[in-house]
């Protein structure tokens, strides 16, 4: 687990670096349910807004350009094979995944089994999706801290999540996590493959990089 002693250091750390986002402590003076969350997350559009594990809020800024640049592709090409293949349903950043240890999380690409969502009533699919995605994409920016990114990735895993990838533009890597299995780590890829849980899928990085 991503252990809150691992999460104060790391933001100590990357806030004297000028990389951290705002963290907003709010327990015990204040509980937010999801739908206030929820409806918090809805007025203030232009940030991205997660939860943590402990309760804190985590706000981050919009993304630069050619992040968003990056993010479109990744979502389009992930896009494409998912509507051939039908067994599952993609999510761009802007979904928030209410996770089983009560994080809401929004990663930047994420892809769903429709059996998954099959038992989720209509109401459920309004807010916070109450699951976690079956494949978890999450792209570093320019300033986006490493290590606080890799404890989301492991988190993910730890709630559900079977494949996941940390794509690092800056350093042409890929760390790919798996359940049970040490990460890996991809130096430069031209592409890099989904198989099996995603047959078919290869998502072409010279586009990306």
């Amino acid at each position: 687990m991503w252990e809150r002693k691992q999460t104060v250091e790391a933001l100590t750390r990357d806030r004297e670096a000028g990389q951290a986002p705002v963290v907003l402590q709010l327990r015990p003076v204040l509980e937010l349910t999801d739908e206030q969350l929820y409806g918090f997350s809805q007025l203030n559009r232009d940030l991205r807004i997660e939860r943590n594990a402990e309760g804190e809020l985590v706000i981050m800024p919009p993304t630069g350009g050619e992040t968003g640049r990056r993010n479109a592709e990744i979502t389009v090409q992930l896009g494409v094979w998912a509507r051939s293949d039908g067994t599952g349903v993609i999510f761009d950043s802007s979904t928030g995944f209410h996770l089983p240890n009560g994080a809401v999380r929004s990663p930047d690409v994420a892809w769903v089994r429709r059996t998954q969502l099959a038992s989720l009533s209509v109401e459920q699919r309004q807010q916070f999706t109450p699951l976690c995605p079956d494949f978890v994409i999450e792209l570093r920016s320019n300033t986006d801290s490493l290590s606080l990114l890799q404890g989301k990735m492991q988190e993910y895993l730890d709630n559900g999540a079977q494949l996941c990838w940390l794509i690092d533009p800056e350093q042409r890597r890929v760390h790919v996590y798996r359940p049970g299995v040490s990460v890996e780590v991809m130096e430069n890829p031209e592409a890099i493959s989904g198989a099996p849980m995603l047959a078919g899928f290869s998502l072409d990085l010279r586009q990306v990089w």
